[in-house]
């Protein structure tokens, strides 16, 4: 009859498996936020390959339409200078010399349009968020 009551001494867990269990929750916590951080760091490389990929080509275009300018530019400049020559005069050597000055604007603006969007080909979102980073604890090492 002693037998049907479970003893509370026989109930209760050693220190030492608590101790394990938590242990082991704590491991599957760990490796589940490690999962997670994974699955984050995959998400930002395929938005930063988007990104990249897009500047890409907006890169692509602005060079195209550059080369294309810098061709309109040059046979401006042949003709402002024959147009110089035949005529002597400024009426149309000067348009197609302002004509040439705009083209030319244009260009600059397509090179800077060009440098900017090369800073996203370097994935720079990515790479800062695989930076270890910097605790207290470790900064105050440091000192």
């Amino acid at each position: 009859m002693d037998t049907a009551q479970p003893q509370p001494e026989k109930l209760a867990e050693p220190p030492q498996a608590a101790s394990e269990t938590e242990l082991l929750a704590k491991a599957l916590a760990l490796w589940l936020e490690l999962r997670e951080l994974s699955l984050d760091h995959f998400r930002l490389a395929a938005l930063e390959t988007q990104r990249a990929g897009l500047s890409l080509i907006t890169m692509l275009v602005a060079g195209i339409m550059l080369a294309i300018m810098l061709n309109g530019i040059w046979f401006g400049l042949m003709a402002a200078l024959v147009a110089g020559l035949l005529e002597n005069g400024l009426a149309l050597s000067s348009a197609i010399l302002l004509t040439t000055g705009l083209s030319l604007l244009a260009a600059l603006i397509l090179i800077v349009i060009i440098r900017r969007k090369s800073h996203y080909l370097s994935y720079p979102a990515l790479r800062r968020s695989l930076k270890p980073q910097s605790t207290p604890q470790r900064k105050a090492k440091k000192s």
